[in-house]
């Protein structure tokens, strides 16, 4: 369990900090992420909420962009309380629909749960850098929920079924999983490839790309499927300079 870690984007309630981080002692979690925090992690109001759990906000690692934050993650799960748009929809389930993917890398590697700063939640652009989207299915009225409140239904989802299944999964084939920063490096170079063929062009570019970082990310690729389609990247690149017009 403590392979995952809980990152929290921009948090502007130091309050909602140290709630954050006794929630994660109940469950059994200590790694703590926070990026670009506007809260200070050593405000008494956050050491208030975090009785017994002082330690995790002793020890929480402070960085500038959520790439930093989940860089060596096989896993990263984004929260959001909407879920229309192209960029949400695709990813989007309950917590007891995506949580079972977090924790079937867990035994090999890190994970993360990512949640979004207190009045807007998570950007587009931080949504769609997430293998999956988790929705709390609240009621419409009002669905936003305070971010100390989601973390703990997701950890407490994340025990109840980490509890149940008993023996972990291992990697598929034995294989090391992928991590982030792999991946990150590989869409790049698909994208550049893929916008020299002209697959990806004008408005539909982005839209494009999200759904093909959807489609690869549900994959769960090892780093030997990363190199290979890197290579395949590569290869599209090389053919395009060959092709050129002089």
């Amino acid at each position: 369990m403590n392979n995952c870690r809980v990152v929290l984007v921009r948090p502007r309630i130091a309050a909602n900090i140290g709630a954050t981080a006794r929630v994660m002692r109940n469950f059994g979690l200590s790694r703590l992420v926070l990026v670009a925090p506007e809260a200070d992690v050593a405000d008494p109001r956050g050491r208030l909420l975090a009785t017994h759990s002082e330690d995790i906000l002793d020890k929480a690692r402070i960085v500038p962009e959520l790439g930093d934050a989940v860089a060596d993650c096989l896993v990263v799960a984004g929260t959001s309380a909407r879920t229309g748009g192209l960029f949400r929809r695709q990813s989007v389930g309950s917590p007891v629909q995506i949580l079972p993917q977090l924790l079937d890398v867990l035994p090999t590697g890190p994970a993360a749960l990512v949640f979004g700063p207190e009045p807007s939640g998570l950007t587009d652009a931080e949504v769609t850098r997430c293998h999956y989207l988790i929705h709390i299915p609240t009621d419409p009225v009002y669905p936003a929920l305070n971010l100390a409140q989601a973390v703990a239904i997701c950890l407490y989802e994340l025990r109840r079924l980490w509890l149940a299944r008993g023996e972990p999964a291992s990697a598929p084939g034995g294989n090391e999983l992928a991590s982030f920063a792999m991946q990150e490096q590989m869409f790049d170079r698909l994208r550049e490839a893929l916008e020299a063929i002209h697959f990806l062009y004008g408005d539909k570019a982005g839209p494009l790309m999200h759904g093909l970082r959807h489609l690869l990310g549900k994959a769960r690729l090892t780093e030997m499927e990363v190199r290979l389609l890197l290579g395949l990247a590569r290869q599209v690149q090389w053919v395009t300079e060959k092709t050129k017009p002089v």
